[in-house]
């Protein structure tokens, strides 16, 4: 019974039971906890140079009713880059590989910068559905395009992370795939292949950085849109 390529993105179980819990509450187990001592190890002092670079990036065009989202952000950024990375090890499961895990993060924070910007200005939130200046016959067309594009959003943002993800994992397995089917016959092109995987593989690595940072990226700029 041959198994399909897709089956590297089942959520796994045990005894019928799901381990998706597990998946995710790994990575936490994982980071360096605070200590009392004034010196920090260097993983912990890279950790803390990481939050407080990406912090100050993400955070410097925003006024300072932004900065109260930095802690939500920073924190969504490190979990998706460590479920990200984790996933790319051999035998393990990749829980950003489900489209309902990434609607679960987008769809709920999208709403939050959503609902603050109607709370803090109605007038300039609902003026993003109409551009200043539109004839007066493209009025009904043009609110339901932009009403459309403004839920889609969320959408956008769980399908990008699960389609770049999915498809890297795919790539990976077909390329292992080939080299490992052709070491027999062309051990040549098997090697050929293989470097080719170690390519790929770097830049799964950096695919899996950028991807979740885009995703708290386009986050940061529908808040700082409805602020």
């Amino acid at each position: 019974m041959s198994l399909s390529f897709f089956d590297q993105f089942m959520s796994p179980s045990y005894l019928g039971i799901p381990l998706m819990g597990l998946a995710l509450l790994l990575p936490w187990l994982l980071f360096p906890s605070l200590s009392p001592r004034w010196a920090n190890n260097r993983l912990l002092t890279l950790q803390n140079w990481f939050v407080a670079r990406f912090t100050s990036q993400m955070f410097l065009p925003m006024n300072a009713g932004g900065h109260k989202w930095a802690l939500i952000f920073a924190s969504l950024m490190i979990f998706l880059i460590s479920l990200n990375m984790l996933g790319l090890l051999p035998y393990t499961f990749t829980p950003t590989t489900q489209l309902s895990l990434n609607m679960g993060l987008a769809v709920p924070l999208w709403l939050a910068t959503v609902l603050i910007g109607m709370r803090n200005q109605p007038t300039a939130a609902l003026g993003h559905l109409l551009p200043e200046g539109t004839p007066v016959p493209l009025i009904p067309a043009l609110i339901i395009i932009e009403t459309i594009s403004l839920f889609i959003r969320p959408l956008a943002l769980g399908v990008r992370l699960t389609a770049n993800l999915t498809a890297g994992h795919l790539l990976m397995q077909l390329i292992a795939t080939a080299a490992f089917v052709l070491l027999p016959l062309m051990p040549a092109v098997a090697i050929l292949t293989s470097v080719v995987l170690f390519l790929l593989t770097i830049l799964e690595v950096a695919v899996a950085g950028i991807q979740a940072y885009v995703f708290v990226l386009l986050l940061s700029l529908y808040l700082q849109e409805n602020l």
